[in-house]
């Protein structure tokens, strides 16, 4: 089983169809705001990749589709996508031969917990990344525990993550000791279980991490340090 099974390039219209297509790499994504948007996504010839536009669309989308723009959804996601799949290939760079869940299901998941009516109040595209890596998290664990549970007398399943942004000496961690361990930092400290949700299982920079959290970046630098320390201690003092 290969989470949704589905290839890689989403198209344009989602809401009833498998996510899929060719995986292309579009530098750019025509958007109109206007009732007459086209079925499909229009993806142009690869550009010199401009960072500060990419932000302002994301963020612009947002709003349409807070507003009520089903279409801004699907091209939001489409926009996003290259850097959902990084996401998710940073993730299950260790995944073995036979873990259930890819990358492309892992992204594939995020859309369906991200774009349900309940989950898609993003304020801007710090929070929309930051909201993306808790439910990569989410979907991480989840699909682990029921694997195990359909396992059950049986050899346990074991889905593991990079763990090199934790420690320097092993490749790699267990997504259901982590979840265990980080669990445990929430409740002495949420902020630095945040601040590992946004720097581990989202990428985010620092200064990212800092804009989402409202604090400074020399105090994601401190508390970053922190986490990582007790997280290292928790999965690996015993070892």
């Amino acid at each position: 089983m290969q989470g949704i099974g589905c290839s890689d390039r989403p198209s344009g219209n989602l809401g009833n169809t498998c996510l899929g297509g060719p995986a292309t790499r579009a530098a750019s994504v025509v958007y109109s705001p206007t009732p007459a948007v086209p079925k499909r996504i229009r993806f142009l010839q690869p550009k010199p990749f401009d960072v500060m536009n990419e932000e302002g669309m994301v963020t612009q989308l947002i709003a349409a589709h807070r507003g009520g723009d089903g279409q801004a959804g699907n091209t939001l996601f489409a926009l996003v996508y290259d850097e959902l799949l990084a996401m998710a290939r940073r993730q299950l760079r260790h995944r073995k031969p036979g873990q259930v869940l890819n990358t492309t299901g892992l992204v594939h998941e995020a859309y369906l917990k991200l774009f349900n009516r309940d989950n898609s109040g993003w304020n801007d595209r710090v929070h929309f990344f930051a909201v993306t890596a808790r439910a990569m998290r989410q979907i991480l664990v989840d699909t682990a525990r029921r694997v195990n549970a359909e396992k059950r007398g049986g050899k346990a399943h074991h889905t593991q993550l990079d763990a090199s942004l934790i420690s320097d000496t092993s490749a790699s961690v267990d997504i259901l000791e982590l979840d265990s361990a980080m669990k445990e930092l929430e409740g002495l400290n949420p902020r630095l279980s945040s601040i590992v949700e946004c720097r581990f299982f989202g990428g985010m920079t620092v200064e990212e991490t800092a804009a989402h959290l409202g604090v400074s970046t020399r105090t994601v630098d401190r508390d970053w340090l922190k986490a990582k320390s007790f997280l290292y201690v928790a999965l690996y003092a015993e070892s």
